[in-house]
């Protein structure tokens, strides 16, 4: 089985990042193919840089119909042409919001989203207006983190972040955490570890249900 993991921005250290969240999670023989946009803007930060990230995500879709491809992850919490991609793929395609608002689902917990900046909530709300899962998210809440500082060594991003699920214990009441950053793939065993709940990023929760799905042979 080949999953093919697009980063619809064109930041590479990102791509890296999240390709080896997908492969720690890939079933046994399943091969990770990462790639990331050539056209993108460097973040995804709301509805604008998501319309603008749209035909770098479509050209490495089409470009995978030759490539033994058997499950596509859009890896940007916007599911940034999620619904355009699935028209033109020849295969599976899951994007990570929807995936991880599932996976929230599936573990039986009202859950908040800690996301980067407060211009990506409107979209994350209207995304779970859509799936028909409102009903089971507290809130979407904004740690005011910039997409890019979760790159940068020894920005506060990752204390920021922390913070922020603090407040959703404490506001919230919140059952588990849904990170709404692919850039936060790599902090989810940490925050689940120091807040004690299920912190789910959507990088894996994908990569796990691609493998599924593809398994099911439908």
């Amino acid at each position: 089985m080949r999953i093919l993991v697009i980063n619809p921005n064109s930041t590479e250290s990102m791509t890296h990042k999240i390709a080896d969240s997908a492969r720690r999670v890939a079933c046994a023989g399943v091969e990770i193919v990462a790639r990331t946009s050539r056209c993108g803007p460097a973040s995804i930060q709301g509805e604008e840089d998501g319309r603008r990230a749209l035909p770098g995500v479509l050209e490495l879709v089409r470009e995978s119909a030759d490539e033994n491809i058997d499950a596509i992850v859009i890896a940007c919490f916007d599911d940034t042409g999620l619904n355009e991609a699935r028209e033109i793929a020849h295969c599976l395609v899951v994007g990570i919001g929807e995936a991880a608002f599932h996976a929230a689902m599936l573990i039986g917990c009202h859950y908040s989203v800690v996301t980067t900046l407060s211009v990506s909530v409107p979209v994350i709300k209207a995304n779970l207006q859509d799936y028909g899962l409102a009903s089971h998210c507290l809130r979407v809440r904004a740690s005011e983190v910039a997409v890019l500082d979760l790159e940068k060594a020894g920005s506060a991003a990752e204390q920021k972040i922390s913070a922020e699920i603090a407040l959703a214990l404490a506001e919230d009441k919140a059952e588990a955490i849904v990170l709404g950053c692919a850039g936060m793939t790599n902090l989810a065993a940490r925050m689940s570890t120091t807040h004690g709940i299920p912190v789910i990023d959507g990088v894996a929760a994908a990569t796990g249900m691609a493998c599924a799905l593809v398994g099911m042979d439908f």
